[in-house]
Order: structure tokens, then C-alpha cells, then sequence
């Protein structure tokens, strides 16, 4: 992250995109670190990250436009594996989520999307599929610079392209 500059937008894991306000040099210890200043944007929660820990935290730049194309395609095409035992399933997406890359938490919206078209989710599940829209839709929107309405239309149509050959279930 010592690449990195203010005004840089970066993605801090399970919270989503952050703009660096401000970096510093400060001694603890007798050591120095270098200290960045992310603003999440989300939340306008203000995180103080050291440059040290930030590949260990999974700091990154947003995906490139490339990018885009294959997180689309990906969500559009095949069925994936789901885990039907609830405990190690919601710590399976858990763990995707925590690493903040694009790709894991496609893999948990379209996985729980799946499920969701199959029986009821939990309420944590709800939340967590909920949660992963919501970090990918702002991602693709800053990008790409489109509106995140247009995006989070983009990504429910491409998973209804996936699963529009399953049977959905009947809530009672």
C-alpha cells in the first residue's frame, strides 16, 4: 500500500470503497510507521490503517473495467456449489467475505442468491447476500462511473440470467 496517495480510492474488505484522506508518519515504540487515513464511504467512519498491515488486511485498488466484464459473466453462467449444512456454509462465506476480493463475494451473492431461489435464508443470510450486492454494486458504480441503480439492475438481471432455468420455491 506504501504506492498509495490521498485522494487514492482503495476497498477495505467487508466494508467496501474508502478515499485516503490523509497519511502520516508516527513513532510507537521506537519504531515509525506510516499511517493511512481511509474515510470509508459508506458509513463516513474514518479507519487508521498502518502501511504495514495493509496488504495483511486486504487493502486493494477497485477492479479494473476489465474486470467488470468477467464479474458479470461469472455471475451469469453455470450453477454453483452450495453447501446445504447452514454452520459451514455461513462460515465458508464469511471467510470470502472477509477478503474483500470481487470475485469471493460474487461467489457468496450468487451462491446465496442460488439458495435464496430454493428455500428460505436465514436472517443472516439475507444479510450477508444483501451486504455482498451492496459492496459489489458500489464497486462496478465507481468504476464505471454509472449510477448504482443501473449497476444493482445489471447484477440482479445477470443472476437471474443464471438460475432462470431453476424451479423457485413457494413461500406459504
Amino acid at each position: 500500500m506504501d504506492g498509495y496517495k490521498i485522494g487514492d480510492r482503495i476497498i477495505y474488505p467487508n466494508q467496501g470503497l474508502g478515499v485516503i484522506e490523509d497519511i502520516q508518519v508516527a513513532d510507537y515504540y521506537g519504531q515509525r510507521f506510516r499511517i493511512y487515513h481511509v474515510r470509508i464511504l459508506t458509513n463516513n467512519t474514518l479507519v487508521l490503517i498502518p502501511s504495514s498491515n495493509a496488504e495483511e488486511i486486504g487493502i486493494r485498488k477497485p477492479i479494473s473495467e476489465k474486470s467488470i466484464i468477467k464479474i458479470f459473466r461469472f455471475m451469469q453462467n453455470g450453477i454453483v456449489e452450495v453447501t446445504m449444512n447452514w454452520k459451514g456454509r455461513f462460515k465458508e462465506h464469511t471467510n470470502l467475505m472477509k477478503t474483500g476480493a470481487m470475485y469471493d463475494m460474487a461467489l457468496v451473492l450468487k451462491s446465496l442468491y442460488y439458495l435464496n431461489l430454493i428455500k428460505p435464508l436465514s436472517f443472516r443470510e439475507k444479510k450477508m447476500m444483501e451486504r455482498a450486492k451492496d459492496l459489489i454494486v458500489s464497486e462496478i458504480s465507481e468504476v464505471s462511473a454509472l449510477p448504482s441503480e443501473e449497476i444493482e439492475d445489471k447484477v440482479m438481471h445477470s443472476l437471474s440470467l443464471c438460475f432462470e432455468n431453476i424451479s423457485t420455491r413457494v413461500d406459504s
